[in-house]
């Protein structure tokens, strides 16, 4: 058996890049055969068409070597597709999606609508990252059986204890900041959907001093930077564009501001918990559900959220205490558990084959 990863984009940026590399790894570490598909499209092609041109790609592929039946393959897919056996629901329902986005004539919203559909339907086991995103499944596709929906969380490596004064130290010499004020971050690609607006305008009315961090890409990236000028805020916040290197900026943040507008389950904010960031996401980020109910904002423009965040700037220990509880919950969550449970998951298509 050859398990084999479907993903159309290959980029070091996007969290679903990063978790079917953890996967793949940990999987092969354990003996699995594993094969990763990406796109064999020329870059200029529109997106919806790359998209369709993707999903017969990988379609094609698995007729012809069905009719060879030289391997037993099991796809295993990230994306859209119309013939997947599992597919990981990682990027969550694309009409709960569109119900927080708007009307739009994007081309590439039709196309999702149509693949999402007979992706949901043919697929022989679907993986959800959240209770959030099974429940969207449910109502917006009441054809799919619940019993062919399973919810495994994500996970990550768990990282040492990091030692948050020495790391904002070695950040604060690049970046040429004050090494003792205390470090907001935002780490995403895509700001829009993100919600670096309400990240910036969050940051606008605290009263307590701080340094913040936007990390991430983002092709309108002026709009933001003048937009903190605006909100009086420019000095006091640093963009740094993508960084292949986020773990120092996790290590060194004392608070994780991740206000979402739709997240399936975003894997920075575990990310950022399992480096003992006190983290902050919306209700609609399924990684909500694993958060005590004080660090869940009712929407990306919360104004309680503000509240919290003052007030651990202002109280020292109660900062440290969160950012504790934070690391713990990350614990429980670690690569290995998501592994184990997608293999259990798994089990009744893998039949014990091993490399």
């Amino acid at each position: 058996m050859t398990i084999l990863f479907i993903r159309q984009h290959h980029t070091p940026f996007g969290g679903a890049e990063r978790y079917l590399s953890r996967l793949n790894e940990a999987l092969r570490a354990k003996g699995y055969r594993t094969k990763v598909i990406h796109a064999e499209l020329p870059k200029w092609l529109p997106s919806w068409l790359k998209a369709l041109l993707f999903d017969r790609q990988v379609c094609k592929r698995k007729i012809h070597s069905n009719d060879k039946r030289q391997t037993t393959e099991l796809y295993f897919s990230l994306d859209r597709i119309g013939c997947p056996d599992i597919y990981r629901a990682g990027d969550g329902v694309h009409k709960a999606f569109l119900k927080t986005k708007g009307f739009s004539l994007n081309p590439l919203h039709l196309t999702y609508l149509r693949l999402e559909k007979r992706t949901f339907e043919n697929a022989r086991l679907i993986i959800a990252n959240s209770r959030m995103v099974k429940e969207q499944i449910l109502e917006h596709y009441p054809q799919v059986p619940s019993d062919k929906i399973v919810v495994v969380y994500n996970g990550v490596p768990i990282p040492p204890t990091p030692d948050k004064p020495a790391a904002k130290r070695e950040l604060a010499k690049e970046f040429d900041i004050d090494e003792n004020l205390p470090i907001i971050l935002f780490v995403g690609s895509g700001f829009r959907r993100k919600g670096v607006e309400e990240f910036l305008q969050t940051l606008s009315r605290l009263q307590n001093p701080f340094h913040a961090f936007v990390v991430g890409k983002e092709k309108r990236m002026k709009r933001y930077i003048e937009l903190a000028r605006a909100l009086g805020i420019r000095e006091r916040v640093t963009f740094t564009g993508p960084r292949k290197d986020v773990e120092p900026f996790y290590a060194a943040a004392d608070i994780f501001l991740f206000p979402t507008r739709y997240e399936p389950f975003s894997n920075v904010v575990l990310e950022a918990m399992s480096h003992g960031c006190a983290t902050f996401t919306t209700r609609q980020n399924g990684a909500h559900e694993i958060l005590p109910e004080s660090f869940v904002m009712k929407a990306p423009n919360d104004p309680l959220a503000v509240e919290r965040i003052d007030s651990l700037l202002h109280d020292g220990s109660s900062l440290h205490n969160a950012q504790e509880e934070a690391r713990s919950i990350a614990e429980r969550f670690s690569i290995d558990r998501n592994v184990n449970e997608t293999l259990k998951a798994l089990e009744p298509f893998l039949k014990g084959d091993r490399a």
